[in-house]
């Protein structure tokens, strides 16, 4: 079962009637869409799922090392 959260978008404008706050990020299972809740307006959301750069996965896995704790 997918579940699917609504979201809105504080301080963005739609780019169809330029209405601010009006926009509402839905998000079910790893599909993003991006609607105007004034206007009906709709999009998807591009670069959201974008895979990591094969480098940073092949680091963090060789080393294991998550990150460096330095207390002053």
């Amino acid at each position: 079962m997918t579940q699917t959260r609504k979201r809105f978008i504080a301080g963005a404008e739609c780019p169809a009637c330029h209405a601010q706050d009006t926009l509402m990020l839905t998000i079910a299972g790893t599909d993003e869409k991006v609607s105007c809740v004034q206007c009906g307006h709709e999009f998807s959301e591009r670069g959201a799922n974008k895979p990591e750069p094969e480098t940073a996965k092949k680091s963090v896995a060789q080393e294991g090392l998550i990150g460096i704790f330095k207390p002053e």
